[in-house]
């Protein structure tokens, strides 16, 4: 990279507070991204100001109530720009993804009926599995498992399209493995599910902070988020198609909304964190800006269009550099797609084992040099059972635009050092 792309990345690390940490002498490294980014100085300033001068609860008549009212329909729009979706009401608000996939499942299978086929995949998170499959039983649908190659941790896309017929109802894929960073064609998988008159649930909480999502180009039902994974607090974020939001009936209380987005918020939102949404929307967008704090001179949507294709190619180079340095170790397994030639398939997030020692016993030895990382099996089970890694786990490293070649490198020379 040039010198110019090296002093960008310089300028948007001095944005994060918690990226000038020191262990010991020397900077703490944060490859834990994939369970959760670090957050601008401009996101948390945001949620500070809204509990100190927007505390307020909804549809009052008074200031600070109808501040929030704005606040909110801000961090609509905010999400609308964030997704390419045209319809601002069709995205929902609430604590995480997993509860919000838990209560949306329960609604859903209102409308199955026994006999009925669900599709869940083993390439997922569980958040994307376990509340199909508990949703199914509940409803007496049949459940049916979309295998993974094992080779390199991708969809099997024969298996899902063996498995379609006229009895499927709903398909739950990942756009991206939270383990080993493996995409799915989301667009194609949508044709396929929609040629059977399924309806298809995407979790897209793992490719947000990579790649720019576009619910527009992939024609999906559902999708699911999380803002903590994309520089931002831990909210989830829920959309539907207008039209099926707004007819399916949801589980609330009786003084609540039935229009669209209210209807599926239950219970008093966490303003604040919301308005924390779109400030980390925000300095994303803030990326295309040949200086962050410029956000002047285009429209959010292209600016964002421009950031990602900036993020994209900064974290290609990260995780070429760091696939080639575990490739290069003796007694490391990588799990997923290995080939640089094959990159665009991949999020910048890499799974490994190293032979004879525990993912834990990895990642404290990587800990005790001052490098994040995670181990176990980061709630992907249906992954990690499918590729037999359990119960040791395997070692995830997640590489963010604001990490650089230098953590990259200080990690691998401790990895060479455990393997050893």
């Amino acid at each position: 990279m040039d010198y110019s792309q090296d002093a960008k990345i310089r300028h948007l690390r001095s944005l994060f507070p918690a990226l000038g940490r020191l262990f010991g002498d020397k900077p703490l490294v944060y490859l834990d991204g994939p369970a959760g980014t670090q957050v601008p100085t401009s996101v948390a300033e945001r949620i500070c100001q809204c509990m100190i001068e927007h505390n307020a609860n909804r549809a009052g008549k008074f200031i600070t109530s109808i501040e929030v009212d704005q606040l909110m329909d801000d961090a609509h729009g905010a999400v609308a720009d964030f997704l390419q979706v045209d319809n601002p009401k069709s995205i929902a608000f609430g604590p995480n993804m997993t509860s919000l996939t838990l209560s949306f499942s329960r609604a859903l299978a209102r409308t199955w009926r026994p006999g009925d086929e669900i599709l869940v995949s083993n390439l997922d998170h569980d958040a994307n599995y376990t509340p199909w499959v508990l949703a199914a039983k509940d409803a007496g649908a049949i459940v049916r498992t979309i295998a993974i190659r094992p080779e390199d941790a991708t969809l099997d896309m024969e298996s899902l399209e063996s498995q379609l017929n006229s009895r499927t109802k709903l398909v739950a894929v990942t756009a991206a493995s939270n383990a080993v960073g493996s995409l799915t064609d989301i667009p194609s998988i949508a044709r396929m599910v929609h040629r059977v008159g399924a309806e298809l649930f995407v979790d897209a909480v793992h490719y947000a902070p990579h790649r720019r999502i576009d619910i527009a180009k992939w024609d999906c039902d559902y999708l699911a988020c999380s803002a903590y994974k994309f520089f931002g607090p831990h909210i989830g974020i829920l959309y539907g198609k207008p039209e099926r939001m707004q007819a399916l009936e949801p589980y609330k209380l009786r003084p609540s909304p039935n229009t669209i987005p209210g209807r599926w918020m239950t219970g008093t939102q966490n303003h604040a964190c919301i308005a924390g949404v779109t400030a980390a929307i925000d300095y994303i967008a803030s990326i295309a800006d040949e200086q962050a704090e410029n956000t002047t001179g285009s429209s959010r949507r292209s600016r964002l269009d421009r950031a990602f294709a900036w993020i994209d190619e900064v974290e290609t180079h990260l995780v070429q550099r760091l696939l080639e340095g575990l490739l290069d170790i003796q007694k490391v397994k990588v799990y997923g797609i290995t080939d640089s030639q094959r990159s665009k398939h991949r999020a910048p997030t890499v799974a490994f084992c190293i032979e004879g020692i525990d993912s834990s016993q990895a990642a404290t030895q990587l800990a005790e040099a001052g490098i994040c990382a995670w181990h176990g099996n980061y709630y992907a089970l249906p992954l990690t059972l499918a590729l037999g890694t359990e119960p040791q786990g395997m070692v995830r490293l997640g590489c963010m635009h604001y990490n650089t070649i230098e953590e990259i490198d200080r990690t691998l020379h401790q990895i060479v050092r455990i393997a050893r």
